[in-house]
């Protein structure tokens, strides 16, 4: 291993299943939820939500408000064109739903933003007591060799030169952690799609990687210094290590999911096939129907586990 690189050791919690309860690595808190306008002082987290069973974050506001209507109505815990008011109404940066046992939140785009949220999204969780607690990011992404509209389970997110791992830069220097994700979850929520049958579901690996344009090979960026070919030749490669599709959130998300002992899982849409291009032209109406799919996915699952199905 290079200098100033260290893998870091699984605590007792992330090797035990028997404790279904969150797991926070630090000893240090008196806690305010800054970016979620939150804070132990003033809110009471066990009732506001000690319940909560299952947390599905995803990349924008509206999407979240989305997925918290279609769940409510799912659930049958809400009324048509009932509204669900923002939990996090005092900030910008975040969004936060939630009806029954299901937390919906936003989380920004990339991994800094997405880990900023985690952060504050276990401490939560954590405070208000909840064990069993299931995390499930939904999104889009760009899928490698799939027709657009496929909807892909990651197995384990990979980094831009396809390895398992997030790393993380502490105190100066990069700390090594594993990106796996649950591999029961993952064959659960493939069952579920099964019985969906409406659309193509795989698992495989996603790529995770800094940026959207050079970072994921694109030739549409402001700044391109490869050609076609080089491009093609690496969206290959990915593929032949099992990549199946590249986004900009699921190894932090895996990361901080396994140091927490939280059961996770990423389930994303592909808008279109890198292999063919790099800009979405599908129409308007089609992307949102696509992006529908991870919400119906998860949607099943949720009311399978809660006997609803």
């Amino acid at each position: 291993m290079a200098p100033g690189i260290t893998a870091e050791k699984k605590t007792e919690d992330e090797q035990s299943s028997k404790d279904n309860l969150i797991h926070l690595s630090n000893a240090h808190l008196d806690d305010i939820l800054y970016h979620f306008a939150l804070g132990t002082g003033t809110h009471d987290f066990p009732a506001l939500f000690g319940d909560v069973k299952f947390v599905c974050v995803g990349g924008s506001p509206s999407r979240m408000k989305a997925f918290i209507t279609y769940i409510a109505e799912e659930l049958g815990l809400g009324s048509v064109g009932a509204d669900y008011p923002n939990i996090c109404a005092g900030t910008d940066r975040y969004a936060m739903y939630k009806v029954g046992p299901v937390l919906s939140v936003s989380h920004g785009m990339g991994i800094p933003s997405i880990a900023i949220m985690l952060h504050e999204l276990i401490k939560l969780l954590y405070h208000s007591k909840c064990s069993s607690v299931t995390i499930i990011r939904i999104g889009t992404s760009g899928g490698i060799g799939l027709e657009p509209g496929s909807v892909v389970i990651t197995s384990q997110s990979v980094d831009a030169t396809f390895k398992p791992e997030f790393g993380q830069v502490i105190l100066g220097k990069t700390v090594i952690r594993s990106t796996n994700l649950d591999d029961q979850l993952a064959k659960e929520l493939m069952q579920c799609s099964k019985e969906i049958n409406e659309f193509n579901t795989v698992i495989g690996n996603t790529m995770c990687t800094l940026d959207f344009y050079e970072g994921q090979a694109r030739l549409d960026g402001a700044i391109c210094l490869y050609t076609e070919e080089e491009k093609l030749q690496y969206l290959k490669a990915a593929y032949d290590a099992g990549v199946r599709n590249i986004e900009m959130e699921s190894s932090v998300f895996a990361a901080i999911c396994n140091l927490s002992g939280v059961r996770a899982a990423v389930v994303c849409v592909t808008l279109l096939n890198r292999l063919e291009g790099d800009q979405i032209s599908s129409s308007h109406d089609v992307l949102v129907e696509y992006q529908q799919r991870p919400q119906k996915l998860v949607g099943h699952f949720i009311k399978k586990c809660l006997g609803k199905v």
